[in-house]
């Protein structure tokens, strides 16, 4: 049976509202059905304003703007709009030509991909410029995992700032030091932007617990939920209000396990008012804040379901749309880590689960086929990979928007050298 569609958070009396809810022979398991529309979803009593924004950044008539472009995508268009590709090397036209050839929605840029400035620049160029030959007058997702610390691709080209440890010690600090953390997230967005990029893979809002934890360590804002939250949504509201789609990671949080997802499937076995208490926390603070994008982790999350990788886990997203209230962009953790590779056809599977944006599958070009011939088959819905496809253009008419009326300053490298000076002070 076809997964159906699960609905965007738009008001009812909008043309063409989505159901809410990816492949080969063995697509994996299917969402629920849609529940009864909320007051949230139900909107005005008349005719919404479309210049409203919606909670996760874009305005109604965006979101509406969205669906109608992706409704008349073919469906090679439509598959490829909901795939940021991986690509090796450092030639500009190789991004571009999988952009072009397979209509992505863009590219993860990684320190494999970076020689310097200029060639990051020209990358970006390239790949805009591909994305724009194929009819799209959104801009690309152009993204790059830069959290500060040990996890920065881009260390050489842009700022290095401290690790995002540093931002939870600062908000312990009060207001003063939340203004340092949300003023360090705008000014390393405006740098981004002005390399290119247009979205980030952060902040991290996962709730380490110290030694144990081998992945996340000082990428964590901290072991403290309350403070982990508070940070989380300082930042978010720095990247939104710099015009940078943030993604904030890795639901339904990283910091508890005790294994690397890079390598295999990490089993998270607290309970669910465990989870609510502690891994939780900065998520809904995020949502809160207005997060745009959401990561969604490889993870054995026993109290939701047990057995499957949250991102391709019908059940995860649930849970982050229904009980967190997130109407934004849901994006896996990049699909060629060993945790989604332990079952066949992840990105498949993580489509057809409730995920919008397939994460640096290992081979782009046949993800790509394989979404094309689930959604041709039935095995995916077309209105399950348009509810999809419309996140993501809202999404980066948003930051197209906000990028306008919010110019790159011409001191942006500097701002961001004292923002970065000013976290590690205060941290």
């Amino acid at each position: 049976m076809p997964t159906p569609a699960r609905r965007l958070m738009v008001p009812a009396l909008l043309a063409g509202v989505l159901v809410a809810g990816c492949s080969a022979s063995d697509p994996g398991g299917s969402a629920a059905p849609s529940p009864e529309p909320t007051p949230r979803e139900a909107g005005s009593a008349t005719s919404p304003d479309p210049d409203r924004p919606t909670s996760w950044g874009p305005t109604v008539g965006e979101v509406e703007h969205a669906r109608d472009l992706v409704s008349a995508m073919s469906t090679e268009e439509l598959a490829g709009q909901v795939i940021v590709g991986r690509y090796a090397g450092t030639d500009p036209e190789v991004p571009a030509q999988l952009v072009r050839d397979h209509h992505l929605a863009g590219v993860c840029v990684t320190s494999t991909n970076v020689a310097d400035e200029g060639q990051v620049r020209a990358t970006a160029a390239a790949v805009s410029r591909a994305h724009a030959a194929d009819g799209r007058d959104w801009p690309a997702v152009i993204g790059v995992d830069e959290e500060g610390g040990v996890v920065s691709h881009l260390r050489g080209v842009a700022t290095e700032f401290p690790p995002f440890a540093l931002a939870g010690a600062a908000v312990a600090q009060g207001g003063a030091g939340r203004d340092v953390v949300t003023e360090a997230a705008r000014a390393t967005s405006l740098e981004l932007r002005d390399l290119g990029f247009t979205w980030v893979f952060a902040p991290v809002a996962d709730v380490t617990i110290g030694a144990a934890d081998p992945t996340i360590g000082t990428r964590s804002p901290s072991g403290d939920p309350a403070l982990a939250s508070r940070a989380v949504a300082a930042a978010v509201e720095g990247y939104d209000d710099a015009g940078l789609v943030s993604t904030t990671k890795h639901f339904p949080g990283h910091g508890a396990v005790t294994a690397d997802s890079h390598e295999t499937l990490p089993v998270l076995g607290s309970t669910m008012p465990e989870l609510r208490a502690r891994d939780l926390r900065p998520f809904e603070a995020a949502v809160a804040a207005g997060a745009p994008a959401i990561m969604v982790a490889h993870l054995d999350v026993q109290a939701m379901q047990p057995g499957t990788p949250s991102s391709q886990a019908p059940k995860v997203y649930d849970y982050l749309r229904d009980e967190l209230g997130f109407e934004g962009v849901a994006i896996t953790d990049s699909l060629g880590m060993g945790a989604a590779l332990s079952r066949d056809f992840p990105a498949v599977r993580a489509l057809r689960a409730g995920a919008d944006l397939l994460l640096m599958p290992v081979d782009p070009a046949k993800t790509h086929e394989l979404v094309v011939d689930a959604i041709e088959s039935g095995q995916v819905t077309r209105e399950r990979a348009e509810e999809a496809a419309t996140r993501v253009v809202a999404a980066q008419l948003w930051q197209q928007r906000v990028a306008r009326e919010v110019p790159v300053p011409a001191d942006v490298e500097a701002r961001a050298e004292r923002a970065a000076a000013d976290l590690a002070a205060v941290g």
